[in-house]
């Protein structure tokens, strides 16, 4: 379900040739660039990368950082990342230097399925020698430090039949540890929402709002606040829908002054390959207008080109 798929007929070193002469003395001509890099997908254009290096001895992630700037220099490397390191490098982002990034890391394993949260810790370690998980927890504390450290282990469990005891069990405890008790059981949260599958959780919160009369995330509203409260707002939202939770960030990202372009950035490329049709869908039927309008009104010259076509079309 992306915007983006493998680019036919493919010719690496066509491409290569290509967007060496858009770089090549005086000038750039940046419409060749973003022509060509949005409408291959990340493994095109790797393959292009390396034809790259091939043909003239030249590394185009180092082209593309000369040759560009601002906005649309970031959108157009990000697209050139291998779309496993992708993840790893935003995380590493994240929590590197001053203050942490928490929307990121919230946005990032709150979304990405146990598979996906492997592969990532995987290369964190090949590509920066280090624990993913020691980061994450020298840089937080608490309950938000838990919760992201029980996403971490991607130990969900797998979806299959559902157990309906279990389901009136969960909602009890979670009625119990929340509306019903002085104070909240944020570990009940934390350990419910952290491992059960996902059908199970959908049936959950269904129980949940006959048993209480809220919904679950009205719930997580009241009794708990600040990154913990955010992180468990996001996994909820991801268990309902994925596409929907990043129509809803993309939506935040460009509401009222100012655009917040790292999300925009990073959700548009990396959803752009699995369910960014999903995620225009849902946009427009949450918030009365397409991505496409939005991003049209909110951005501008090759940045908002580039955007567009990795948007791929207007729901009108």
């Amino acid at each position: 379900r992306g915007t983006v798929t493998a680019f036919s007929p493919f010719d690496a070193r066509a491409d290569a040739e290509a967007l060496r002469k858009a770089m090549k003395g005086m000038g750039t001509d940046e419409e060749t660039i973003l022509k060509i890099l949005t409408s291959r997908n990340n493994a095109q254009r790797q393959e292009i990368a390396s034809a790259f290096k091939t043909l003239f001895g030249r590394d185009l992630v180092d082209d593309l950082k000369s040759e560009l700037t601002g906005k649309f220099e970031t959108l157009m490397v990000s697209l050139m990342r291998p779309t496993y390191i992708f993840d790893a490098h935003a995380l590493k982002h994240a929590i590197k230097g001053a203050g942490t990034n928490e929307k990121v890391l919230t946005e990032i394993l709150a979304s990405r399925t146990p598979a996906e949260v492997r592969n990532i810790k995987q290369v964190y370690l090949q590509e920066y020698e280090a624990n993913l998980e020691d980061k994450i927890t020298a840089e937080t504390s608490g309950y938000f430090q838990r919760l992201l450290v029980v996403l971490l282990q991607a130990n969900r469990d797998p979806d299959g039949r559902v157990d309906d005891g279990l389901v009136e069990q969960d909602a009890q405890v979670l009625f119990r540890a929340g509306e019903l008790k002085w104070g909240t059981d944020e570990e009940k949260f934390i350990t419910i929402l952290g491992t059960r599958s996902v059908s199970h959780l959908r049936r959950v919160f269904d129980k949940y709002m006959t048993i209480s009369g809220f919904q679950i995330e009205e719930t997580i509203d009241r009794e708990t606040s600040g990154d913990l409260e955010k992180l468990l707002l996001a996994v909820v939202k991801c268990i309902r829908s994925v596409p929907a939770y990043f129509a809803e960030t993309l939506y935040y990202s460009m509401k009222g002054a100012g655009t917040d372009d790292d999300t925009l950035i990073r959700v548009m490329v990396s959803r752009s390959e699995i369910d960014l049709l999903d995620i225009r869908q849902e946009f427009r039927k949450n918030f009365a207008k397409s991505l496409h309008q939005m991003i049209q009104k909110d951005t501008s010259g090759d940045y908002r080109k580039a955007l567009l076509l990795l948007c791929g079309g207007d729901d009108e």
